[in-house]
């Protein structure tokens, strides 16, 4: 870590329904970080106006502005501030157990994003495509990870929580919103609540939809 506190409170632009903006803030809660929440309504397409493309060309959601250095990616913002901010556990020096972290922060980026993220937004905005695929691709992920957890882990590379285990969470809690049960993985939802038993760790907001509709 350079510092502990940053120079001035971090500007987060996010989405309130963004599984990936809420990686991004649930961090910076639980290193104790100051921030502002800058919204970023996407139904009205203000991620694609020229002042937030000069912040990421990508035109999504989360960017911060940690005092001029722009980060955009949730897993970059993830990596950014556990090497700037973060105690070492959270992205490990060691090359093994970094490898591990990175490998998850992809699965995170690959098969929860096109599963259970998926799932997920085609449900939220009543989208035409057909659910089954990221449904079963779901399926398959949360079975890989109650077997990972399965040899009495707290988290998913060890003993301690990493960047991984929060670029995991969002999308993995939220998931019955995508018609995904979280039902039939008891280790998995074991996992979940010792995330959500950290020190500040804020919740997102469950959305009416999927299986939570009723």
């Amino acid at each position: 870590m350079s510092t502990t506190v940053p120079a001035r409170p971090i500007k987060l632009y996010r989405h309130a329904l963004s599984g990936h903006a809420h990686r991004a803030e649930v961090f910076i809660n639980l290193l104790g970080l100051p921030y502002e929440n800058i919204d970023v309504d996407l139904r009205r397409k203000e991620q694609k106006r020229p002042e937030f493309l000069a912040l990421n060309l990508f035109g999504q959601v989360p960017v911060i502005d940690d005092d001029g250095t722009v980060v955009a990616d949730s897993n970059a913002i993830l990596t950014y501030l556990a090497l700037r901010y973060a105690p070492e556990h959270w992205l490990p020096r060691d090359p093994a157990a970094a490898a591990q972290v990175q490998r998850w922060l992809s699965v995170a980026a690959g098969e929860l994003a096109y599963g259970a993220a998926r799932a997920r937004v085609v449900q939220l905005f009543g989208l035409p495509d057909d659910p089954g695929p990221a449904i079963a691709a779901a399926q398959a992920l949360f079975s890989v990870i109650e077997r990972t957890l399965a040899d009495n882990r707290a988290f998913i590379t060890g003993s301690q929580p990493t960047i991984a285990d929060l670029a995991l969470y969002s999308y993995t809690a939220h998931a019955p919103e995508g018609n995904v049960s979280l039902e039939p993985f008891p280790v998995l939802r074991g996992w979940l609540r010792r995330i959500e038993a950290l020190p500040r760790f804020v919740p997102m907001a469950p959305s009416r939809c999927g299986l939570l509709a009723a």
